[in-house]
């Protein structure tokens, strides 16, 4: 009796492993399930060619990844901005007006440096011209002696 019991057992534990080796072959060769998807998500519609338009709204504020400045080369004070953040531009376009009292000030200096020598330019022009007319003279008192 123990004996017949002790079979029974031996065969139901060996059953239970073939089972389980023979579901776990079964399930393996099975290929995934597609996803289920609520009804109430999805857009049904036909296929169509043309542009695609995506509109995307988040919470929260846009931050470049990278952030470039520009350092100016000389102090100046932004007069008027021509253009808003974020507006496309291209090599030519005017962006901000600025001034710089010390760059307008250096500009005047320089034209008027500019008008003195051109005034000395005349001067030194009247000197020669001068000059030429004295040796003229000499050269025809020369000439008549």
């Amino acid at each position: 009796m123990k004996r017949k019991k002790r079979i029974r057992q031996i065969a139901y534990g060996v059953a239970a492993i073939v089972a389980i080796v023979l579901i776990t072959g079964a399930l393996h060769t099975l290929k995934p399930a597609a996803p289920s998807v609520d009804k109430a998500t999805l857009w049904p519609g036909t296929v169509q060619r043309g542009p695609m338009i995506r509109e995307v709204r988040g919470l929260g504020t846009l931050v470049p990844e990278t952030i470039l400045l520009l350092p100016a080369q000389t102090d100046g004070r932004i007069e008027k901005r021509y253009l808003l953040p974020g507006t496309p531009v291209k090599k030519d376009t005017i962006i901000f007006e600025m001034s710089n009292p010390e760059l307008a000030q250096g500009a005047m200096d320089a034209q008027y440096q500019l008008k003195g020598a051109e005034a000395e330019l005349n001067n030194l022009k009247a000197q020669l011209q001068n000059q030429l007319m004295d040796q003229k003279a000499k050269a025809a008192q020369v000439r008549s002696a």
